[in-house]
């Protein structure tokens, strides 16, 4: 992987070195008919509807709104909130295997402090779940832990995502400050993240 540091590029694997600064130069057209003001929610695939909202409703604290029977949706649909939203998740039944993560890498979600994310790690270990990372990775800076559903769907739950206002500064990658584990995202901020916790009994030794 090479740096371009005073552009903020990154070389990654599969895309040549041109390719990543043209991507990184492209400017959104000016005039549309319209704006898209946030992503609203996403739909996945599930083997079983009751196993998987059971999951996101438990473990996750998501709330029912709606749900479809198999005569309005074969294999059931259930809704899901997280805030004011009707849905943000929804489940529908009929997949036949896990989730190969080949069409939707990752879903992420956001929580208001670091000490949720350090409480998101212990209470995802104590429900068994899968967890593949916790720390911090590049580009955006968030501080998250990275787990699986019961369909191996990729989940992850974050904090202090990088916010970009005007005139759309964007941090460089010379101050990513990648990190293998939460408490070590903690010891190694990147400019301008405070990483102090309120409750410092959560971080582990």
């Amino acid at each position: 992987m090479a740096l371009d540091r005073g552009r903020g590029i990154v070389d990654v694997e599969g895309l040549e070195r041109e390719d990543v600064q043209a991507l990184a130069r492209r400017e959104t057209p000016a005039g549309l008919p319209f704006a898209v003001r946030k992503i609203g929610h996403v739909v996945l695939k599930v083997r079983d509807v009751a196993r998987s909202a059971a999951f996101y409703t438990d473990v996750l604290g998501f709330r029912v709104s709606d749900v479809y029977p198999e005569s309005m949706m074969p294999g059931g649909m259930v809704f899901m909130r997280c805030n004011a939203d009707h849905h943000g998740v929804a489940l529908v039944g009929g997949r036949q295997q896990d989730a190969d993560n080949s069409e939707l890498d990752h879903m992420a979600f956001e929580v208001a402090t670091l000490d949720e994310v350090l409480r998101a790690r212990g209470h995802l270990e104590k429900h068994g779940v899968r967890i593949d990372f916790h720390g911090r990775r590049r580009a955006g800076c968030q501080v998250a832990v990275e787990f699986r559903d019961p369909d191996n769907h990729r989940l992850e739950i974050y904090w202090g995502l990088d916010q970009i206002g005007n005139p759309g500064h964007i941090r460089p990658p010379d101050e990513w400050r990648e990190a293998q584990s939460l408490e070590e995202a903690i010891e190694n901020p990147p400019p301008g993240q405070d990483t102090t916790l309120h409750d410092r009994s959560l971080r582990r030794r």
